[in-house]
């Protein structure tokens, strides 16, 4: 064999390998690229259903979970919250919920489907603020003698009872947002499937 074809074949065979390497590399490159354009573990689990154990929430207190990137609160109501609830009906712009603001099986007085817990998203229906829970009744809370206890929106000054309804003369037009859910057992909770089982 001749020098030539010995130099030639060698030329061929480092050219294939450089060749390979650098498909190889270039493979390897697009992976992380290819990758950009498929959501996130996050970013699925943002629109997925959430499961929420309630036992450990005591009455009167609220939790505050992620669906959707938006919170929402899940309240345990008192015997005394939920008999607030029936003395505000003068004072809130919408006590029947017939603005579409829940689902049918949330469409009652306290906007629920077990009367003691109360599931709301917590974002003001003016402007989408934040309300702050604010529980503390009458005298003892800083929102004056007649307060019965709910949320108050700080940006604007809306008000909410302990149902979500807004109060009449505020900013936000409608009450707060009851988001589908449905219950697992008497502990468990799932948000974002509704009574029925369907997934929203």
């Amino acid at each position: 064999m001749s020098d030539d074809s010995t130099i030639n074949n060698r030329r061929r065979f480092l050219t294939d390998v450089t060749s390979g390497i650098g498909l190889a590399g270039a493979g390897v490159a697009a992976v992380p690229f290819v990758m950009s354009f498929t959501p996130s573990e996050r970013a699925k689990a943002a629109g997925a259903p959430v499961e929420v154990d309630i036992s450990q929430v005591e009455p009167g207190q609220m939790i505050t979970i992620e669906w959707r990137g938006k919170p929402v609160w899940i309240v345990r109501r008192t015997p005394e919250m939920l008999q607030s609830i029936n003395d505000l009906d003068d004072t809130v712009v919408d006590p029947n919920s017939k603005e579409q603001q829940q689902p049918d099986y949330a469409k009652n007085k306290y906007r629920a489907i077990k009367n003691e817990y109360l599931i709301l998203l917590g974002i003001c229906t003016h402007l989408g603020c934040a309300p702050l829970e604010k529980f503390e009744v009458g005298s003892s809370s800083d929102m004056g003698a007649e307060w019965k206890g709910g949320f108050f929106c700080p940006c604007h000054g809306s008000k909410f009872d302990l149902a979500g309804r807004v109060y009449k003369g505020v900013p936000a037009p409608i009450n707060l947002e009851v988001p589908p859910h449905a219950y697992l057992s008497d502990s468990r909770i799932v948000v974002g499937v509704d009574q029925q089982g369907g997934a929203v």
